[in-house]
């Protein structure tokens, strides 16, 4: 048998906690559900560190052009969120702002799909 189990157990109970010393609470995003919605529709966004607190707002881009969503609830794993109207079509990148000093655009890597809005009433 090893001599060394109780300070192999002593240094990861104290290596974890000291590792974690200095490290920021920076949103990660890691899903989105539903994948895809249209104009209106409310889409949730699951991760860590999303809370108010941490995140000011959240955006839809596709590299070039953001637009600011509606956030309709948001907790330290969740974010829902309303497609706005003017958002356009395709795959577009989530993309949050951080609070704080020193506020920072953070992208994705989730994705969601815009859809085309559903024809309206012919008649």
């Amino acid at each position: 048998m090893r001599k060394y189990p109780l300070a192999i157990a002593i240094f990861f109970a104290l290596a974890v906690p000291f590792g974690m010393i200095g490290q920021s609470t920076v949103p990660q995003m890691r899903k989105v559900d539903p994948a895809s919605g249209r104009s209106g529709d409310v889409v949730a966004v699951t991760g860590d560190n999303l809370d108010q607190d941490t995140v000011a707002a959240l955006y839809l881009t596709d590299g070039n052009e953001d637009v600011k969503v509606e956030i309709t609830e948001q907790t330290t794993t969740v974010i829902k969120f309303r497609i706005p109207a003017n958002a356009k079509t395709g795959r577009l990148m989530l993309m949050v702002l951080t609070k704080g000093k020193d506020p920072k655009l953070i992208e994705g890597p989730v994705k969601v799909l815009i859809e085309l809005p559903l024809p309206g009433p012919t008649g």
